[in-house]
């Protein structure tokens, strides 16, 4: 962790940087802005720590300058008391934060780590954007956690030997993009080909993926190439197998066994060489038994079988995952990147996600497009005279609950609070007395 300080009086300089050096912050200090511009560069891994008032050029000088080097470089504005409104502007420049003089040693090592684990996230979404555009073919596999790192090892330790894989996950979780890394993983040079077997209606069925001669059935006057033997020299991707027609299970079993395909009216196979990736939401093994889905192919299909975890499984990954969705949302509708507090970020890793990746995704579009509204986050409802609170109570609780939390993320500052809830400041006060909360700065 690093840090560039930029302090004029020796005496604080030197106190702030032990306080630094203490949270395990390498501390670069500087008595001015310009002797801190030779240190800024757009690539700076660390935060930037800035009085405002300063000899020379100002920290809000500074602050315009690192904004225009990297818009999400992370600059901390120290204040004078008295001095919110120029906080209020720095925050509006682009400031990560402002703490206002005199300050506890907790309160600047809160800002600054929560400052460095954004830069954090945004270097390495950086890093991840870099690869994914020199093998644009190559999907991410977003996440650090343990359960992400062991899916990366398996995939890379079974995707060359070319076995027939089962993916089993919950909607959103990333089946899709699991298949796609097997393929990519592979060497394979063929094409990766990915069918929907539950968007397929069952009477074009056994021609979309064997194929067919020409008068094979009325309407069929061409010979046709089934995605089975499109695939050849790749991977075929069966999403949502459950869904495959009883019939063509038998069929498909065939084709898995002796890897040979025959095309619809044909007398002769074709050779098929591919590696077949499956995927389901369900159980299919539990189908089996329900005469729901056949034993057999269940047993073919899973030579090796991958279990994608939820997203409330990995939940250390939704910071990773929701700054590269808001990066791939922000260039792609051309807005900045939202910022967001350690509170928010809180709330979003207790969330459910019932959606999963996709979801999360989704979340952080809207969150770009300014359009975002907060993810259910599980909780019990607080008892009333040995009851449950009624839905508007409920609503009630739960909102009191987010203007705590934003108050606290800037010492009971409304006028912040009110900016970063998106709400008239009078509309906050209504609230505030509406729920009888104290703040402490107005």
């Amino acid at each position: 962790m690093q840090a560039i300080l930029i302090e004029d009086e020796a005496a604080l300089r030197l106190a702030t940087s032990q306080t630094l050096e203490l949270g395990g912050f390498s501390v670069q200090a500087c008595a001015s802005a310009e002797e801190a511009q030779a240190l800024l560069r757009a690539d700076y891994p660390g935060v930037i720590v800035t009085d405002v008032r300063l000899p020379g050029r100002s920290g809000l000088e500074l602050l315009a300058q690192a904004a225009a080097m990297d818009a999400e470089l992370p600059v901390i504005v120290v204040t004078g008391h008295g001095d919110v409104e120029m906080a209020v502007a720095a925050m509006r420049s682009g400031a990560y934060d402002f703490i206002e003089k005199p300050f506890a040693a907790e309160r600047l090592l809160d800002a600054v780590k929560r400052a460095q684990e954004r830069r954090r996230l945004v270097l390495e979404n950086r890093q991840l954007r870099t690869a994914r555009a020199q093998h644009p073919d190559v999907p991410d596999l977003v996440g650090r956690s343990a359960a992400i790192e062991q899916l990366k090892i398996l995939i890379r330790n079974i995707a060359p030997a070319g076995v027939d894989v089962l993916i089993n996950g919950q909607t959103g979780t990333g089946k899709e993009v699991a298949a796609r890394l097997l393929h990519a993983a592979s060497g394979r040079k063929g094409n990766f080909v990915a069918i929907n077997c539950g968007a397929l209606p069952e009477s074009v069925f056994e021609s979309e993926i064997f194929g067919h001669e020409a008068g094979a059935f009325t309407g069929a006057q061409k010979r046709r190439i089934g995605k089975l033997e499109y695939a050849q020299g790749g991977t075929v991707f069966l999403d949502e197998i459950e869904s495959m027609p009883m019939a063509l299970q038998v069929k498909l079993l065939r084709v898995l066994q002796e890897r040979r395909v025959e095309r619809l009216g044909a007398n002769e196979t074709v050779a098929l060489d591919c590696t077949v990736v499956a995927a389901t939401k369900l159980d299919l093994l539990q189908l089996s038994v329900q005469g729901q889905f056949r034993e057999d192919l269940y047993y073919r299909l899973s030579v090796v079988s991958i279990a994608l975890p939820r997203l409330r499984d990995r939940r250390d990954d939704i910071p990773l995952l929701l700054v590269h969705f808001a990066a791939d949302a922000a260039a792609r509708y051309h807005r900045p990147l939202p910022a967001w507090s350690a509170q928010q970020m809180a709330q979003w890793q207790a969330a459910d996600w019932p959606g999963n990746v996709r979801e999360l995704r989704n979340f952080a579009e809207r969150l770009v497009l300014g359009i975002a509204a907060a993810p259910v986050v599980p909780v019990s409802a607080p008892a009333l005279d040995g009851g449950v609170l009624s839905l508007p109570q409920q609503v009630d609780h739960h909102e009191r609950e987010l203007i705590v939390q934003a108050l606290s993320a800037v010492d009971g500052n409304v006028a912040l609070a009110a900016d970063n809830l998106m709400v008239p400041r009078k509309t906050l006060y209504d609230k505030l007395k509406k729920y009888q909360i104290a703040a402490g700065r107005k």
